[in-house]
């Protein structure tokens, strides 16, 4: 049965129409471009996230996560490694003024990025790659959050007329919506997790250039929503 999921699967990946590959391309452009913008133009950002994208491109490219026996085993290494350094740059001093130096603005409207992804993942359901669970048909609600974007960004930041409570609230909101859906994926994925998608596996994540969500728009998503909430609480230094 594995082997058959897996067959059908490549089929259907190889058969996937072009404005599916297309979007996803733009949205992981559109998302480096955005995030590159937040932190002010750094070359070491930019140089470090194109080394990370070439290397899982990659990876995905020659086959080395959509296998469905070991997939569940190697895929952790799609989102762990990123998740790591990201989560790390809380606790070191270098990695706070990092955090802090990022325009908040831009974070905040980097997450309309979600929409397009909330799209590619419902057409890869379509055309049977991934299961319904993972996208707004099934459990995963997380175009909200790129819908509300705009008008977060606007009413928040162009009018000033919201207070910090409620942004810190719309960032834990976004932020809970990607860890269900990042749960989803991870119980869907074939054999050893799987507690969703029995019909339909999460294969299709496992293919280039899709394995770019978790590897890098995943963890780019998490990370300026927890940017956003630190500089939100942290209090303003008085300067004399």
């Amino acid at each position: 049965m594995t082997k058959f999921n897996n067959e059908q699967t490549e089929n259907r990946m190889e058969n996937l129409p072009a404005y599916v590959y297309l979007t996803f391309t733009a949205t992981v452009v559109a998302a480096v471009w955005l995030f590159y913008r937040a932190t002010n133009y750094s070359r070491l950002f930019l140089v470090t996230i194109s080394a990370w994208i070439v290397l899982q491109s990659v990876l995905s490219s020659i086959g080395f996560y959509n296998d469905p026996a070991s997939m569940s085993s190697r895929f952790p290494l799609l989102l762990l490694p990123p998740f790591i350094f990201l989560v790390s740059r809380f606790f070191t001093a270098q990695g706070k003024l990092f955090i802090d130096s990022l325009d908040i603005k831009t974070l905040t409207i980097f997450h309309v990025i979600r929409i397009p992804v909330e799209l590619v993942l419902f057409w890869l359901f379509v055309h049977k790659s991934i299961p319904e669970a993972m996208t707004f048909e099934g459990r995963n609600v997380d175009i909200l959050s790129g819908l509300s974007a705009p008008l977060i960004y606007y009413v928040g930041f162009v009018k000033n007329k919201l207070g910090k409570s409620v942004l810190v609230a719309w960032n834990v909101a976004c932020l809970a919506l990607l860890l269900n859906v990042v749960i989803t994926a991870i119980m869907a994925l074939p054999v050893r997790f799987q507690q969703f998608g029995f019909e339909q596996p999460n294969l299709g994540i496992g293919y280039f250039p899709f394995a770019l969500l978790p590897a890098c728009l995943v963890p780019l998503v998490m990370f300026s929503n927890l940017a956003a909430i630190r500089q939100l609480l942290r209090p303003k230094t008085i300067t004399v």
